[in-house]
């Protein structure tokens, strides 16, 4: 049996129209996915946790952290880059609020080589999860706001490498910019019919894929002197565009890309006046 969504219009939310709908967050056990899960919670929102291999601890305490903050939480485990793993993820959802307003593709990984020694195997692996997910995502998360008339939102969480080459690591920065037209061509193709596909692409954040590099101080330091604003982001900045992306107060944006990168995007090398 399916519930009913309500809108509970929480006092201490920032967005209330976003109470009480369900909202999906891939790869949401740590870093970005789990800032916007922790947020959706914070709006009262219903919120599908995913995880792959995190601790059953680590998933529990997140789920624990949504409600007491407002809102219900349920965790799947899945393989976003596989049609059963999505399905598991819709199912779960639907069993437990009977409706999905929001998918956020956040679910991807990274593995650095150079390029004419990368096995095909882990030019798989990353597109695997980087872009094959983001389709199936995607696919069924349209196929429902076809089927049940709504205007849902559709968030992909990219990368500034979706325009700036990263060499070493040619398969990420391939699918991310297969995902920035990815969210370009479905927001086009599904905006008469309301509904709303966005990307957000951060810089470099304070997240645990980025912790192994920045405990060597020299890295860290190199990395903030390529930032502009010369501070190295948190998820917290990418969790708070995302709610205000999904939100009525974003209603006229479809197929934008959001920057969240300190300006990294901006060719640091040229501030000053050089070149």
């Amino acid at each position: 049996m399916t519930q009913q969504t309500t809108q509970n219009n929480h006092p201490h939310t920032r967005y209330p129209d976003l109470s009480g709908k369900t909202i999906v967050v891939t790869g949401s056990s740590s870093g970005i996915g789990e800032a916007i899960a922790r947020h959706a919670g914070a709006e009262a929102m219903n919120v599908v946790v995913n995880y792959l291999n995190a601790k059953q601890n680590v998933v529990d305490g997140l789920l624990q952290l949504i409600e007491s903050a407002g809102g219900r939480a349920v965790a799947v485990q899945a393989d976003v880059g596989t049609e059963a793993g999505i399905q598991a993820i819709y199912d779960t959802a639907i069993q437990h609020f009977g409706e999905i307003h929001v998918w956020v593709n956040n679910a991807g990984f990274e593995i650095q080589e150079a390029t004419h020694l990368v096995s095909y195997d882990d030019w798989q692996r990353v597109l695997h999860v980087d872009m094959d997910g983001v389709f199936l995502g995607s696919k069924i998360a349209i196929n429902h706001f076809l089927t049940h008339k709504i205007q849902g939102n559709i968030i992909n969480i990219s990368s500034i490498h979706d325009t700036i080459p990263w060499p070493t690591y040619a398969s990420y920065a391939t699918a991310k910019a297969g995902v920035l037209m990815f969210t370009k061509t479905t927001a086009l193709e599904y905006a008469e019919r309301g509904i709303r596909i966005n990307a957000i692409s951060p810089g470099a954040l304070d997240t645990p894929i980025n912790a192994e590099r920045f405990k060597n101080p020299a890295v860290k330091q190199e990395t903030t002197n390529m930032i502009p604003m010369k501070k190295i982001g948190d998820p917290i900045d990418v969790a708070n565009a995302a709610m205000w992306l999904i939100s009525k107060e974003a209603s006229y944006i479809t197929g934008t890309t959001l920057y969240i990168d300190g300006g990294i995007t901006l060719y640091n090398e040229f501030q000053g006046g050089k070149g």
